[in-house]
């Protein structure tokens, strides 16, 4: 592999790498965003700083000329708020139970390889000319489940590609993309959706209490964008980056085994079988006159169905895991399936610990009114400056692209900036589940280049069973190209749909 090419953006990567490694982590940062919120609340409001602006207000529900001041957490009332409200603080917020509740069905069909069966399954009987679309694709699909796909489908798109005679590199790369780069991309709803529109609610309250962002409302557009991130995968694989690293000379017998065992197959059989059998339970719950999950004028948009998705979720992955579990040994008895979800939850122990201080980050933030002040102002900056429309939507993007480099978690990212984003936004007109969409194009694009990534160590880890001296470069190399395409061709998507006016999920509208 050639790398003289690639020395000036590895040499800059390489700097990003540096500088970002030094950064604290997520839940220091969020300390710290807190103690600045304190100290600024009580500056403002020695200020005398106020706005005002037209919005809903707290008791009439109208919308009305409204004049909102800063509010001091340093005062007695705003010390004695921040003690009274830290559990409820927690336990409120409204990404936490909706990510917990879905984990317990993902984490069984994770956790007794249904998942990776399944995944493994499908990609390797594909035939040969659409390898590569099919690699990336089960990329992006494998995010319902998490961080699945980093641990399973990424190596196996490297053993996948050296059972065709193809260089596994391409193949790690396909996948990688798939899964990074097309990581808020999907068919289906993921464990991301509730958690990033928790946080949009909650940041849409700063304006309208009343205001609510779904887990269904970016689905429009991030189905359709999944066939883009497999083209996209798809043309940059085949057309540069399998020609680039040329013909893989070193062919490891083990490494082209790739099927799955026949105990394996019969688990995954009756899997399946039981994962049809759950949706027709629910196609009957739902679809039917009169069906109990309707609302009640037989709608599905605001109807029991909506507020049960996280459950039907749930069981759509715990019944087909369970099933395979069984077939396959990996259960039992019913305590194994308790310890199985019991582990699935252990695995979400940082993000818990994240949540509650990222929890009490928006809460103070909201209590002292500064993302209202933050966001009427910088929408009169903005208005003053003739920005708005499709242009601050492809600025939010370069700009979540930009932070995602040095912040890996999407939703520490949407955390911190969604209240000033979300209400700024609402000012100029454009609604939150609009702003939430831009946010997740830049949030997924640079993920593929990011060092700071959870994963990024793994994957060089995978690299170097296909040679000893591909490291850190030899990755950042493989996916710049990925990552430049996917943040190019999707914000020009992106702007396309929001000038057609398309909405961007069931029953959603492009304005506020």
């Amino acid at each position: 592999m050639n790398h003289t090419k690639n020395k000036k953006t590895i040499r800059f990567l390489n700097v990003v790498e540096e500088k970002g490694n030094k950064l604290p982590d997520p839940v220091t940062i969020f300390i710290l965003f807190t103690l600045i919120v304190i100290a600024l609340s009580h500056i403002l409001y020695l200020m005398g700083t106020s706005v005002t602006f037209e919005g809903v207000n707290n008791e009439t529900m109208e919308t009305e000329m409204l004049t909102i001041e800063a509010v001091s957490l340093l005062v007695p009332e705003g010390i004695a708020y921040m003690f009274s409200s830290i559990v409820s603080n927690f336990t409120s917020f409204v990404a936490l139970g909706p990510v917990l509740v879905a984990m317990l069905g993902v984490g069984v069909a994770e956790k007794t390889g249904y998942i990776s069966a399944l995944m493994t399954n499908t990609v390797t009987k594909a035939p040969k000319k659409f390898v590569t679309p099919i690699v990336v694709l089960m990329g992006v699909l494998s995010n319902v489940a998490a961080s699945v796909g980093y641990v399973v489908l990424v190596p196996l798109g490297a053993i996948i590609f050296l059972g065709f005679k193809r260089h596994p590199l391409a193949g790690l790369s396909a996948a990688f993309a798939g899964v990074a780069g097309g990581y808020s991309a999907n068919l289906f709803l993921g464990t991301n959706d509730p958690i990033l529109s928790g946080i949009s609610t909650e940041a849409a309250h700063i304006l309208d209490p009343s205001y609510v962002v779904n887990p269904t409302d970016n689905w429009f557009f991030m189905f359709a964008s999944t066939f883009l991130i497999v083209i996209i995968g798809t043309l940059i694989t085949d057309k540069l980056i399998e020609p680039k690293l040329g013909k893989y000379e070193h062919h490891d017998p083990i490494q082209n085994h790739s099927g799955i065992s026949s105990i394996e197959k019969k688990g995954l059989k009756w899997a399946n079988i039981s994962l049809l059998l759950t949706i027709i339970s629910i196609v009957l719950l739902v679809i039917p006159e009169n069906a109990p999950l309707r609302g009640e004028d037989g709608s599905l948009i605001v109807s029991p169905f909506m507020s049960s998705i996280i459950f039907l979720m749930m069981l759509i992955f715990l019944v087909p895991g369970t099933v395979y579990g069984i077939v396959t040994k990996e259960i039992k008895n019913d305590k194994d399936v308790a310890n199985l979800m019991t582990s699935s939850l252990e695995t979400m122990a940082g993000f818990i610990v994240m949540i509650f201080f990222a929890a009490q980050f928006v809460a103070f933030f909201n209590y002292t009114n500064l993302g209202t002040i933050l966001a009427v102002k910088g929408a009169r900056v903005l208005e003053a400056i003739q920005l708005e429309g499709a242009l601050l939507l492809v600025a939010l993007i370069l700009i979540s692209a930009i932070i995602d480099l040095f912040i890996a978690a999407d939703s520490a990212k949407w955390a911190i900036m969604a209240p000033v984003f979300v209400p700024m936004f609402m000012q100029m007109g454009i609604s939150p589940e609009v702003t939430q969409a831009a946010y997740r194009i830049g949030d997924s694009a640079t993920n593929i280049i990011s060092p700071l990534m959870p994963f990024f160590p793994l994957i060089v880890a995978f690299a170097q069973r296909y040679g000893k001296n591909n490291g850190v470069g030899t990755v950042l190399s493989l996916m710049l190209p990925y990552s430049i395409a996917i943040l190019i061709c999707w914000t020009i998507f992106f702007v396309i749909w929001y000038l057609l006016g398309i909405p961007v999920g069931p029953g959603t509208s492009l304005n506020y």
